[in-house]
C-alpha cells in the first residue's frame, strides 16, 4: 500500500489513506465536532490565521482545519488517485 499525500494549502500536508471525510465548517453539529477535538488537544489548525473553510477528519480522531475549499480538496484526492491508477 503506498502513501498518498494531499496538500490541505499553505505547503500543510495530510495522509490521504487516513481521510475519512471532508466537510464544511457551517453546521452546528461540525462545530461541536471542532471544539470536541480542541478540548482533547486532537484539533490541528492549518489555516494560517485564515478562515476555516473545511474540515478534515482523520480517522486517528484528529481534525485538521484547512483555509482551502471542501471541493478543492476532494479535486486534489480525486487527481491523485487517478494519477496513481496509471502506474
Amino acid at each position: 500500500m503506498s502513501i498518498k499525500l494531499i496538500n490541505i494549502g499553505f505547503g500543510n500536508i495530510v495522509s490521504a489513506n487516513r481521510i475519512i471525510s471532508i466537510v464544511s465548517p457551517e453546521s452546528a453539529p461540525i462545530k461541536r465536532i471542532i471544539q470536541e477535538a480542541r478540548d482533547r488537544n486532537m484539533l490541528i489548525d492549518a489555516t494560517y490565521g485564515r478562515r476555516t473553510r473545511a474540515v478534515i477528519i482523520a480517522d486517528s480522531d484528529h481534525v485538521v482545519l484547512s483555509a482551502v475549499q471542501p471541493e478543492t480538496v476532494a479535486q486534489r484526492l480525486y487527481t491523485k488517485d487517478d494519477d496513481s491508477s496509471d502506474e
